[in-house]
């Protein structure tokens, strides 16, 4: 007989990719997390882990039981949503979770409509980004989250996680309210390709979309200033320090002498719903993905 603890040991060195990393997110020692697996691989009869360099990697064999074990962390998933069913009503505890704009649009008004329309339901929100909202669905500690689909996310055929799409999120070229293409229906991206640019910083997952449009525009941005804040942006853009792509989510300070100016060849990021699989079909995850459909088309309007 496995045992599951033991396995989830194992799935969580899978899911952070080293013994150190899954030991602190479980609350083990390093060394009582490697003797799970030890022990896991004397039940078994296989080797689980493998050296690579200075750390280690998995087997094939390791790899094989991984298959099994999303399948049945998914069932169990299942398994405790029958169990608590209460005819279909949402009740009981709902954790969401996503980035501050996603919170500000959508997650907020989504609680506010959800406690409406069903009072036994208690909606709870955290602001995280997306590989913590990955950590925390793998970890139990949310129901349900909204990301940003980057290159970095797990794929979308991850047996750990049900990935939808939700909405696409068009950038806007946002300039000064007296640039010349602040009165334009609709702009090029290469018009701008001079100009000084604010783009996201580093990490930002929204950076590649900013360097693909303009890539794709023909030229490579002359980037002066960063920011990670979608409003530190556009005061940088208001005072004539350059011009920036900014999602249309992202509600920026009211009264800034700035425009914003629809893209030719619509860049955008796509936004997701993301729960552990088997965990979608909860009565209060249903709720409240209605409610985000609901809400998501106005949100870009």
């Amino acid at each position: 007989m496995i045992d599951l603890r033991r396995l989830h040991v194992l799935r969580a060195v899978a899911h952070y990719g080293t013994v150190t990393a899954a030991a602190a997110a479980l609350h083990f020692t390093t060394s009582a997390a490697s003797q799970q697996i030890r022990q896991l691989a004397r039940d078994l009869g296989v080797d689980l882990l493998e050296p690579q360099g200075r750390g280690v990697r998995l087997t094939p064999a390791a790899e094989s039981l991984l298959a099994h074990a999303d399948a049945i962390q998914a069932r169990w998933e299942q398994a405790e949503l029958d169990l608590r069913a209460d005819h279909g009503e949402p009740a009981g505890p709902l954790r969401a979770s996503g980035f501050p704009v996603l919170i500000s649009v959508l997650l907020a008004p989504m609680a506010a409509r959800l406690r409406e329309r069903h009072p036994r339901l208690a909606v709870r929100i955290r602001e995280a980004g997306v590989p913590e909202s990955f950590d925390l669905l793998f970890e139990g500690e949310t129901d349900l989250a909204v990301v940003e689909a980057t290159p970095h996310n797990p794929p979308l055929g991850d047996a750990r996680f049900d990935q939808q799409p939700l909405l696409d999120d068009p950038f806007d070229l946002v300039v000064p309210a007296d640039h010349p293409l602040a009165g334009r229906g609709r702009v090029d991206l290469a018009e701008a390709a001079r100009e000084d640019w604010i783009a996201p910083l580093p990490e930002s997952p929204c950076r590649p979309h900013v360097l693909s449009a303009c890539g794709e525009a023909g030229f490579t941005p002359d980037i002066v200033h960063h920011a990670l804040d979608w409003n530190v942006t556009a005061h940088l853009v208001a005072n004539r320090l350059g011009v920036a792509l900014i999602p249309r989510l992202a509600h920026l300070t009211p009264h800034l002498p700035i425009a914003r100016v629809q893209c030719t060849g619509d860049p955008h990021r796509k936004l997701l719903t993301c729960t552990r699989r088997g965990g979608r079909t909860r009565p209060a995850v249903v709720a409240a993905l209605a409610e985000l459909r609901e809400l998501a088309p106005t949100a870009v309007a």
